[in-house]
């Protein structure tokens, strides 16, 4: 009973991943211009890995493998969010401006 309910929520945490990263590739596809194309990347790396790599210590149970994957998450919980800020930095400071929404066709809530 105890292996049926580790196992549901292991895979819970798995497809959850894997939903996050599919939509944030998705999404990388799809977004106009860099810094939401950046910005969707930064979160499939940080909550989609999580979520796979939680799923996958619930999976292996209390050893050696669920502390290395905790310091996996813990590794790009720090890494991932501080590499997008740094490449959004570099991306404005060499003269890449993001897209701005003007008014027209793209102003949303107007009738």
């Amino acid at each position: 009973m105890l292996e049926t309910v580790r196992d549901l929520l292991s895979w819970a945490f798995i497809l959850g991943g894997g939903f996050f990263l599919i939509v944030g590739g998705i999404g990388l596809l799809r977004l106009p211009d860099f810094f939401a194309r950046m910005h969707a990347a930064g979160i499939i790396d940080t909550i989609g890995t999580d979520l796979l790599l939680l799923g996958m210590m619930i999976q292996a149970g209390f050893s050696l493998v669920t502390l290395k994957l905790l310091l996996i998450v813990l590794f790009i919980m720090f890494t991932s969010p501080t590499a997008a800020h740094a490449l959004a930095k570099a991306a404005l400071h060499g003269g890449h401006k993001p897209q701005l929404a003007t008014g027209g066709d793209d102003d949303r809530g107007a009738d």
